[in-house]
């Protein structure tokens, strides 16, 4: 079987170590390119644990990136970064997989305000297919440029889009509390993510204004064809990977909680990564380094509320495992294909 060539760009991050990781062991890909500033010219077999040819390659400069030769191209990179070479990649006729956020929203009004610059592509936008299988796989095959969820809005999405669909609770009023590990903020030496600052600390950060609000109303909208505003409380607890979302909606009169567990295993039944549990079982210690999602939901009586509860691994489900399934998806392989073997 042929092999489908492939290049990452922005490979020494935390989410392009992993991509590394798993594209060099994916049966239908071939590692051909990585580029990273930080290790240029070094191989790959140095840093890395790999074998056969991927072991050998060299790692190049960011300033290759245009220019790599490659049929799909994975940007692990910022999305001011993404957003400038997306077109030049699609103009080349690449396919490409971003992993930033700079063309998850459709609107491209809404840059300026959570991503801080005015959009250089627009008419990318309509184009670009949020890989988010489990939610809008039929919108992937064949797709041309493949903009990846963001870590947080994979495990909230996912909790919130069947529920609001099912009519038993409102679309309205909806509260989320997620926590993730210190490696959703990057690979980069800063005071505040240090460990003598993180250790034994619990923090809330960008209260009202985390960039995955609008991509969590988006897609939620979406599945379900309808969502109000969310309130979105993100938390930093000092683990290295994981990602945790309860969120609180309010719930139809009567309802009881196995009518909304049976929600999600309607929804989920067929995926291969979805596992419906009781709410107070999941945990991120069962999906770390996987590209699972586990799921459940409570229902808290005295409230009128329910409690949905996701967890997943921000750096595989919530990045480049997820690339990797939605490149799947897009060009008709199987979805587990790459990630069967990825275990916690």
């Amino acid at each position: 079987m042929q092999k489908l060539t492939c290049a990452i760009v922005g490979a020494s991050g935390y989410t392009g170590l992993d991509l590394t990781r798993l594209a060099a062991r994916h049966p239908q890909l071939k590692l051909v390119a990585l580029l990273s500033d930080r290790w240029a010219g070094e191989a790959a077999g140095d840093r890395l644990p790999l074998s056969g040819p991927s072991a050998g390659l060299r790692y190049g400069a960011l300033s290759e990136a245009s220019a790599v030769e490659a049929e799909v191209v994975f940007l692990a990179t910022p999305p001011e970064v993404s957003v400038e070479l997306v077109p030049r990649l699609i103009a080349r006729g690449l396919r490409v997989v971003d992993l930033s956020g700079a063309f998850r929203l459709a609107d491209k009004a809404a840059y300026p305000t959570w991503y801080g610059f005015q959009h250089a592509a627009p008419e990318l936008l309509a184009e670009a297919r949020y890989g988010l299988p489990e939610l809008n796989r039929a919108a992937l095959a064949g797709a041309r440029l493949i903009t990846n969820p963001g870590c947080y809005a994979t495990a909230t999405a996912m909790a919130l889009a069947p529920l609001v669909k099912s009519g038993l609770v409102s679309p309205d009023g909806v509260a989320v509390a997620a926590m993730s590990g210190v490696s959703g903020a990057g690979r980069k030496a800063s005071e505040e993510y240090s460990f003598c600052e993180l250790d034994e600390d619990l923090r809330a950060y960008r209260l009202g204004r985390h960039q995955h609000v609008p991509e969590i109303e988006q897609t939620v909208k979406r599945y379900a064809g309808r969502c109000g505003p969310i309130s979105f409380v993100p938390h930093l607890v000092p683990v290295r990977r994981g990602i945790l979302a309860t969120a609180t909606l309010r719930l139809a009169e009567g309802v009881a909680v196995r009518a909304l567990e049976e929600v999600y295993l309607a929804a989920y039944r067929d995926e291969p990564f979805v596992r419906v549990l009781p709410a107070g079982q999941v945990a991120v210690k069962d999906v770390a380094r996987t590209n699972r999602v586990h799921l459940g939901v409570a229902v808290d009586a005295r409230a009128g509320a329910a409690v949905a509860v996701a967890a997943i691994d921000n750096l595989v489900k919530g990045a480049a495992g997820q690339a990797l399934q939605a490149l799947n998806a897009a060009m008709g392989w199987d979805e587990t294909s790459g990630l069967d073997l990825v275990g916690g």
